[in-house]
């Protein structure tokens, strides 16, 4: 679910989302829960989004490897966000999206403009993370 200040683009992903993944109960789920957020919530769910990828840049940049330990509460700081803020998030669902944030080029894209290797390294530590 989208910010309803969410320019064009984001519309158009929007869209494709909704193509996607609307008939899953993750998308009801999130659908629910967004409708009642307002800017505040918004700016929040941003902030603790953009905090914990940049403290994975961090730690991809220090040379910690996606099982240290700081990686793997951070793989799980980032599932318990999409479990409280959009649907339940289990370990294995987690992974799911790890494996999209290394196909999918725009996700792709997302992470390795922060970071060269972000996408792989977060979804490692994703994978590591679930495994424990």
């Amino acid at each position: 679910m989208n910010d309803p200040k969410s320019s064009s683009s984001d519309a158009a992903l929007q869209a494709e989302a909704e193509e996607r993944w609307g008939n899953t109960p993750q998308w009801r789920e999130s659908g629910r829960r967004t409708k009642s957020y307002g800017p505040a919530q918004w700016a929040e769910i941003k902030a603790q989004g953009t905090a914990t990828e940049a403290a994975f840049a961090a730690l991809l940049r220090s040379g910690a490897t996606p099982n240290h330990e700081a990686a793997l509460a951070l793989a799980e700081e980032a599932r318990l966000h999409i479990d409280r803020w959009f649907y339940e998030c289990t370990p294995e669902m987690h992974v799911g999206l790890a494996a999209m944030y290394e196909a999918d080029p725009r996700f792709r894209a997302h992470y390795d403009n922060q970071e060269p290797g972000l996408a792989s390294f977060v979804a490692k530590a994703i994978r590591a993370n679930a495994q424990r």
